[in-house]
């Protein structure tokens, strides 16, 4: 079972939640996680349980980001806002940074999420490559 993660900045709340009502069905079968007020929210749109992290500015995002380097996210819908300064904005590059190293599909916007959606390959159960490391990790044993 996909395990997807939603977040989203106060002033995109509403646009994700209007998102995620739209696509119920698709959601029934996934693992949900989301940061604080999202995930509550989320659950009682979708009437489905969600495990809800600590709020984004309070470590939620950096929360992500660990289950992401541990392979416990699919998918991050993250619906940031880039017209409003955040307190947190390190930790919203760092999330989406290791979205990016450990090769998960990122939705930043309703449209990217949409194609995610509607994409074929989600629907066929796609497996991403997961990235090794290993040299990376081991560089200075080599030496």
């Amino acid at each position: 079972m996909k395990t997807i993660a939603l977040v989203a900045h106060d002033g995109k709340k509403q646009a994700l939640l209007n998102w995620v009502g739209q696509h119920k069905a698709f959601f029934i079968n996934k693992n949900l996680v989301a940061t604080g007020t999202t995930g509550k929210m989320v659950a009682e749109v979708l009437q489905q349980e969600v495990v809800c992290l600590a709020s984004g500015p309070l470590g939620g995002d950096q929360q992500i980001g660990a289950m992401i380097a541990e392979q416990k996210i699919d998918w991050l819908v993250f619906f940031w806002d880039p017209l409003s300064s955040q307190p947190h904005d390190p930790d919203v590059k760092a999330l989406i940074r290791l979205a990016v190293v450990w090769n998960i599909p990122v939705a930043c916007n309703q449209a990217t999420a949409e194609f995610i959606v509607h994409s074929n390959l989600y629907q066929q159960n796609y497996q991403r490559e997961v990235p090794d490391f290993s040299v990376y990790q081991n560089r200075l044993e080599q030496k």
